[in-house]
Formats: C-alpha cells, structure tokens, sequence
C-alpha cells in the first residue's frame, strides 16, 4: 500500500461536529449516496456539488465532536472525499472514520498553511502529505500495517469478511 492520492482541499475550522458533517434530519436513512447529497451542508450548502472523488478536508481542532454517529464518515467517504487531515479528530469519529474505512490523518501545522483550493498529494502508507500548490511536505503519525490494512479493504467489516473468507456483496 505505498501508492499515492491527490485531490483539492476543503477547508474547515475548529470543533466542525457530526451534526454539521450530517445534519439529525438525515439519520432516518443508510442510504450513502443520500447522506452524501446532505454532507456539510449545514456549514457550506455547496460543498456535496462541488467536491470531486479524491478531494480532502483539511480541518482544525477537534473535529468530529459531538454525537458518535457513524453516519458522519459514511457520509465524508461517500461524497468522494479521499482523506480528512486535522489537527485533531474527536475519540468516536476517529474510530468510526477507521471502521468504515475512511482515511484520516492528524497534523497540526498543515492545517494552518493551506487553503482551500490548494492540491494535495498523499501517501497514507508513509503517512506523507505533500502541498503541491506551495511546494511543502509534511509527516503524519502513520497506522500500523493491520491499521492500514483495515483502512484500504473499507473497514471493519469487508475487512473481517476478507478475513474469514466470506465474499462481499
């Protein structure tokens, strides 16, 4: 797992909680591609139609606080985000963020060096994540291999059918 991913940032502040990731009113579904049309859209009404497969947030501070709904990652993964990078992930959303297989990095200068628009390239395995917009790297605590293993199968669950042999649907 050493390829590398690229994609155009998103830019969130501190405390972004799991009810502006995906508002109450939309628990009522599973539906991914329906909390996908939803995500964020209570702090940027058009962050679902302008964000492309591949592209990362990058927040501050806690993110992800507030209630542990796993509909928040689900969301985030299925609206095509390939990344979220903050200088901190509340316990619950980062836990969640790794069962359902999104990738998460926590980093506390980039965020406050890069602005939404910038191109970002990514190598989860290294933990790298270069600006190519401004031309600076930075390193990431890196997950250890069955973290990451668990991560690129998507989650906790295709993992563990992986793991005992079961075919997905």
């Amino acid at each position: 797992m050493n390829h590398t991913n690229k994609g155009f940032c998103h830019k969130f502040g501190n405390n972004v909680d799991t009810d502006v990731i995906i508002p109450a009113r939309y628990l009522n579904t599973s539906d991914e591609k329906e909390l996908a049309s939803h995500c964020m859209e209570d702090i940027d009404k058009s962050f679902a139609n302008r964000v492309n497969d591949g592209d990362i947030i990058v927040a501050g501070e806690n993110f992800g606080c507030g209630s542990s709904r796993e509909h928040a990652p689900i969301a985030i993964k299925s609206c095509g985000v390939s990344l979220v990078i903050a200088k901190s992930f509340a316990r619950i959303f980062f836990r969640n963020s790794i069962n359902i297989g999104l990738p998460i990095l926590e980093n506390t200068i980039l965020p406050d060096e890069t602005d939404a628009g910038d191109e970002l390239e990514f190598d989860l395995a290294n933990g790298i994540v270069k600006n190519l917009t401004k031309n600076k790297e930075y390193q990431c605590a890196k997950f250890p291999p069955a973290i990451q293993k668990l991560i690129s199968q998507g989650g906790l669950v295709n993992y563990t059918k992986n793991k005992l042999g079961v075919k997905n649907d």
